[in-house]
């Protein structure tokens, strides 16, 4: 798996595929900084990819190319690796060995090799350098985590480490224990100390009572008092954007994993074709207020 013998290419943005972008985590804050990084510095290290027959798919720099779009870069240099995807796959996780994955991550790129390359834990342990004993945590984790509450993670809602906290809380409650975590702005303390008292109640009911009831004070810090002040335009659009995503996430998650059945089909062909037309026109007003603020930028530089 060694890497630094392979053939560095300038390649067109445009060439390049994201696909295993879906087993990392990306921040939006994260992506500014390498925004910045470039723009000062220009690009310091290649990408690496591999080649699948029809693109190149990156295995390592999914920041630094949506940073050089931002900045409307062409292309960028990019070291082609002579792997299959199994094996790109399991290189993210040498690749990070010294700047770390979450454990989330881990989870997402061990269940990729055993559930959609066919690996048996004991050769995905292997290909990763990891003993078995790692593999099978790792997938315990990732398959016994509700789809969205890792949908949650991956839109920035909550913290990998919230969300390993709510994965030790049964299937049942994990999603109503995540929502609580995220609406009380809770730290990850305190999202564990929510758990430890949720997993000394002996059902599902009795934890979703006691969720239900959870008190104010509970997620309190000594920023509170800021925290109460009538929120900015700003914020208030961060935070209708974020319930947005939230909401869209788990009906996406409904209507792909599920067939709807309801007692009057008609009326879920009609939300959802309201809904769609609904979604086409926020489409186009936020095209218009980034075009605004594009002009309104210009005119500042």
């Amino acid at each position: 798996m060694d890497a630094s013998d392979a053939p560095i290419r300038t390649v067109l943005l445009e060439e390049l595929g994201d696909r295993l972008s879906e087993l990392r985590l990306c921040k939006p804050a994260a992506v500014e900084r390498m925004r910045h990084s470039l723009e000062q510095h220009g690009q310091l290290t290649a990408l690496m990819a591999f080649d699948d027959g029809d693109v190149l798919q990156l295995i390592d720099g999914f920041k630094r190319l949506r940073a050089a779009a931002k900045l409307g870069w062409r292309c960028v240099r990019v070291r082609v690796l002579a792997f299959d995807e199994a094996i790109a796959t399991a290189v993210i996780v040498t690749l990070h060995d010294q700047r770390g994955l979450s454990e989330l991550e881990e989870g997402w790129l061990v269940r990729s090799l055993c559930r959609e390359h066919g690996l048996s834990q004991g050769a995905a342990g292997r290909l990763m350098r990891k003993h078995k004993s790692w593999i099978c945590r790792r997938l315990l984790l990732v398959e016994g985590l509700d789809k969205v509450v890792q949908a949650d993670v991956r839109l920035g809602l909550l913290s990998a480490r919230s969300a390993l906290a709510v994965a030790a809380l049964p299937r049942g409650n994990q999603q109503q224990a995540a929502e609580l975590v995220m609406g009380r702005g809770m730290t990850t303390r305190q999202a564990e100390a929510l758990v430890r008292q949720l997993r000394e109640l002996d059902s599902d009911e009795a934890r979703a009572k006691q969720i239900a009831k959870w008190p104010e004070t509970s997620a309190r810090t000594t920023n509170d008092a800021k925290r109460a002040r009538p929120r900015s335009d700003a914020e208030q659009l961060l935070s209708d954007v974020a319930a947005l995503k939230r909401l869209a996430v788990r009906l996406e998650v409904h209507l792909l994993e599920k067939p709807i059945h309801l007692d009057s089909p008609e009326a879920a062909r009609k939300a959802l074709t309201d809904l769609a037309a609904l979604l086409e026109t926020l489409k186009a007003a936020i095209a218009r207020a980034l075009g605004l603020q594009d002009k309104a930028d210009a005119t500042l530089a």
